[in-house]
Parts: C-alpha cells; structure tokens; sequence
C-alpha cells in the first residue's frame, strides 16, 4: 500500500491539482488499486514551482505533475511505488 499527497494550496490549485486528483482517482478505479493507494489533500509541500502540482509518495516529493507528464508520473513512478511496497 502507498500513500499518496496532493497539494491542493493555492499554487498547485492554480496549475491544476483538481485535475490531477482525478487522474489519479480515475487510474485507480481503472486498474482497481483501491486497496493499495491511499490518497488525501494537503497544503503546500514547499516545492511550487508554478508549473505543475507537487505529489507526495511516501517520503518522496514529486513536483510539476500536469496533464502531459501524468501518464510518465503513473507508470513510473506511481506503479513503481505500488508493486514495490508489494514485496
């Protein structure tokens, strides 16, 4: 199981982190990871760098996650995550 932040602060509001909650809600359902992805909101992670949305996984901070870069976020590093904390 992973644990997964999303900033939702104003920052990461303005460059899209509602969009990118449900792109990560939406590839959950899809692959049924609903027992391995925990998700929540959180405020500013101390990464904005105005041009995407920060992610936390675990300890791990991932920054400027948008629309066009989110397929590359999930596959490798979200699945990455999840079948590492499988084992």
């Amino acid at each position: 199981m992973i644990f997964m932040d999303i900033c939702v602060g104003s920052s990461c509001h303005l460059t899209g982190s509602h969009e990118i909650v449900e792109l990560i809600q939406n590839e959950v359902t899809k692959n049924h990871l609903e027992d391995d992805v925990v998700m929540s909101g959180c405020f500013c992670l101390g990464k904005c760098n105005r041009a995407g949305v920060s992610v936390r996984i675990g300890e791990e901070i991932y920054t400027g996650i948008t629309r066009d870069n989110f397929r590359e976020f999930w596959d490798k590093t979200v699945m990455t995550a999840i079948k590492n904390s499988e084992m």
